[in-house]
């Protein structure tokens, strides 16, 4: 795990664990985090009310994958920015995971980076990535949450 800024840490699978520390969890995957706490294998039916995302006290579990063409939601993106706000604000730090802490978390990071603490630049997600990149060497986002976020960010 990775402080990339003043409470705000991306990490991979092996954050996903009881918050301690006066933390907040963000799981971005949907194995084994989002299926796990939601109660599924293999698919979720889409008209599932938690099929998108569960908060359950200070986690939220957003049913996340990374495939080359992109899946996203913006309503994934929302719940997190909300669920990120409001934990910053409330003086919590943040755990952002995904399965190896290179791709879905350091994007959402950087998202809320950019967007909610206007630490980054938000004018692109190219200029966003550039600023995080040095932030967190890891950084090596699928192609899938690349096109993504360069075609949505400004509407995130």
């Amino acid at each position: 795990m990775i402080e990339v800024h003043e409470r705000v840490f991306v990490g991979n699978v092996q954050c996903c664990t009881p918050a301690v520390g006066g933390k907040a969890y963000v799981h971005a995957c949907k194995n084994p985090c989002h299926a796990d706490a939601v109660g599924y294998t293999g698919n979720l039916d889409p008209r599932h009310a938690n099929y998108l995302v569960l908060r359950r006290g200070e986690h939220l579990y957003l049913n996340m994958i990374d495939p080359p063409v992109p899946l996203f939601k913006p309503e994934s993106f929302q719940a997190f920015r909300d669920f990120a706000a409001e934990r910053w604000n409330a003086g919590r730090g943040l755990v952002i995971h995904c399965n190896q802490g290179e791709s879905r978390a350091p994007s959402l990071a950087l998202l809320f980076l950019a967007k909610d603490l206007g630490i980054l630049p938000d004018d692109s997600f190219e200029a966003a990535r550039n600023a995080f990149t040095p932030l967190y060497p890891r950084y090596n986002p699928g192609r899938g949450i690349v096109t993504f976020l360069t075609s949505s960010w400004a509407s995130l």
